[in-house]
């Protein structure tokens, strides 16, 4: 038996989780990470805790294991999913110059605003498959070598390495003898040319940050170096894939053919179409980037991107005090016959696709006397669905394929309500893998069958059977009437 560790560094913890030869999961434990969020939209954490943190977590992991009576000496391979725009530069030795710049942070509106003024914004797209938007850490870079002395001189003399979190990760770990990064990361930074697979020497150059250097770009499942975690086991482990945790996701839950699809439920959304082998440029609001890769085989994906999902439920759970349980709120929604007209316009941080207005801010709509709390709760709710049909519609749109089932993870997914209600607007099945980790399960899988201990892709298709599917039911004309209340106020 041959055991695989999967790291998924994310915003808020990381979790490390051991898989067996069947896909299963081992043992699991959890890190909670710290974010400062700062004046000026500023959202940054500490590069040196984020890597303890990963160490942290890992070892709970290799000590629980042990605990279980696991063997350590059987962990072959180690994949890693990370927070994908988040970044870091650092020197040759491995010294941060700078915190950690979060995907949240909006430090750098006035660079998109610049750049999109010098008429960069079509090249970018076509290039790179992305819009000029803060989101992307190639604007946040230019900020910090504008504003921060220190940052502008360590890149003018070539000192500089830029990093996504999976390659500061990787750095650390081989003790500088790796530096690398996988495809999907690099297609998120503004940097990356989709078409040719490789780092945009014309891009850098309008960007000023030609002597910028950058990590070697591989396939997410490749032999990327080798680690004993600081001494945490005691032989060397294959690090066997990275990738960006969305991406993962859509491993994880198994995209492997064009026109598959998934959504993350989570703070945001992520929803990822696979559609196959070539890029697309979309005219609907979507991004273009990879879906995943192994050695032989590159897939691409276009995104939608959704800023506030399960964060609008917390807005009115903590700011709002309109219910205390999460558990309850299925109930709550089912309590009432219909929305009674109420939608809440979740653009706390702006909206993302298919709109991309980052300067419109949130609202409720549609208030009467008539209106109760249930009906504001009901609404952030029903928002996450909204959404997630207005991508779905883009997509298809844009890829001229129908989507034919929405294979959905995360924490929003344990409400029926949200799983009915979505498989009514779209029309479509609705799947539910049941997995809460599926980030690091795609990290598994790929770390898997690099290291030999898969097979195949089909083989990884027998695993996980125990999905749940949702199919569109009598609700489907309410849900078409409800969502063109949706389409009048968000406009």
């Amino acid at each position: 038996m041959s055991y695989i560790l999967a790291i998924d560094q994310g915003t808020s913890s990381t979790k490390t989780i051991v898989f067996d030869e069947q896909g299963k999961a081992l043992h699991k434990e959890t890190a909670p990470l710290k974010t400062h969020y700062l004046d000026g939209n500023r959202v940054e954490q500490e590069p040196e805790e984020i890597y303890q943190n990963i160490l942290n977590s890992i070892g709970k992991c290799l000590e629980g294991f042990k605990a279980k009576n696991g063997d350590l000496s059987k962990i072959k391979a180690c994949g890693i999913s990370n927070q994908r725009e988040t970044f870091v530069l650092w020197n040759k030795a491995g010294e941060a110059l700078y915190n950690a710049v979060v995907w949240q942070c909006k430090r750098s509106v006035p660079v998109c605003e610049r750049l999109k003024s010098e008429g960069l914004a079509p090249k970018i797209n076509q290039k790179t498959g992305l819009i000029i938007d803060p989101y992307f850490s190639g604007t946040k870079v230019i900020w910090l070598y504008e504003n921060e002395p220190k940052i502008k001189q360590a890149i003018d003399n070539e000192e500089a390495f830029f990093g996504t979190i999976d390659t500061w990760l990787l750095y650390k770990l081989t003790k500088g003898q790796s530096y690398l990064t996988d495809y999907t990361n690099a297609s998120r930074t503004l940097f990356f040319d989709l078409n040719k697979l490789c780092w945009d020497k014309e891009l850098l150059e309008d960007f000023g940050l030609s002597k910028l250097n950058l990590p070697i770009v591989k396939p997410s499942s490749f032999h990327f170096g080798d680690t004993n975690f600081e001494g945490l086991i005691d032989h060397s482990v294959s690090i066997s894939a990275m990738i960006g945790d969305s991406h993962a996701a859509a491993f994880g839950e198994g995209c492997f053919d064009q026109g598959s699809a998934k959504a993350t439920l989570g703070t945001g959304s992520s929803i990822l179409m696979n559609i196959g082998s070539k890029p697309k440029t979309s005219q609907y609001g979507m991004v273009t980037t990879i879906c995943w890769s192994t050695e032989d085989r590159v897939d691409y994906a276009l995104e939608g991107i959704i800023v506030s999902a399960g964060a609008t439920i917390e807005w009115v759970k903590n700011q709002l005090g309109l219910f205390e349980n999460a558990a309850d709120l299925e109930e709550i929604c089912y309590s009432l016959p219909d929305n009674g007209g109420v939608y809440i316009v979740p653009a706390f941080s702006g909206l993302g696709a298919p709109h991309w207005d980052m300067k419109r801010k949130a609202s409720i709509e549609g208030l009467s006397f008539d209106s109760t709390k249930n009906h504001v709760i009901r609404a952030a709710v029903e928002s996450v669905p909204y959404q997630i049909k207005d991508v779905i519609s883009a997509m298809e749109a844009d890829s001229g394929t129908p989507l034919s089932e929405l294979k959905i993870d995360g924490g929003i997914t344990a409400n029926k309500f949200v799983l009915q209600f979505l498989a009514d607007l779209l029309e479509r099945k609705v799947t539910n893998i049941a997995i809460a980790d599926v980030s690091a399960l795609g990290a598994a899988y790929l770390a898997g069958l690099q290291s030999k201990i898969y097979k195949s892709l089909e083989q990884l298709q027998g695993f996980n059977q125990t999905a749940n599917s949702t199919l569109a039911g009598d609700g489907r004309y309410k849900a078409k009437q409800a969502y063109k209340g949706w389409k009048n106020v968000i406009g």
